[in-house]
């Protein structure tokens, strides 16, 4: 029997466990800079958390601003890629964003080797290659129905 998965809004009280994941994946994994993982947009942001089994496995991040949902910090631990738990965590951002009245489009920064994770999702890569914390990333768009 394969563990319930699931993806949940992270109460304030739960941020600790969004943080944990990205240092996990952001900050030890990838090297990104602590100082660099977090930023302002976190104590605005709508927070997802992704469990497997009643344990965090996966969170991202989204930021409303104007006409726009700015989804960021999507992550998921070594032992969940490859499950559909991101794709989970990218569906439910969506739909908060779909949700959320004037919302029109969700827009993203992928790392390149996401590119056809978001892809698969519906996003559109636009402009050239943008260096962020050292890794290339590319600007990508949702256009939402």
């Amino acid at each position: 029997m394969t563990a319930a998965m699931t993806v949940r809004i992270a109460p304030g009280d739960e941020f600790d466990k969004c943080l944990a994941l990205r240092y996990a994946v952001f900050v030890d994994e990838q090297k990104v800079p602590i100082d660099l993982e977090r930023d302002a947009y976190d104590a605005a942001a709508l927070h997802l958390l992704g469990e497997v089994g009643g344990t965090p496995m996966g969170t991202a991040r989204v930021v409303f601003q104007d006409d726009y949902a700015k989804v960021g910090r999507v992550c998921v631990t070594q032992a969940a890629r490859g499950t559909g738990l991101g794709k989970k965590l990218m569906q439910e951002a969506i739909a908060q964003a779909k949700a959320k009245t004037g919302v029109r489009r969700v827009i993203l920064q992928a790392q390149l080797t996401a590119l056809g994770f978001y892809e698969a999702l519906g996003f559109v890569a636009h402009g050239g290659i943008v260096m962020d914390a050292g890794i290339e990333h590319r600007d990508m768009e949702l256009i939402l129905p």
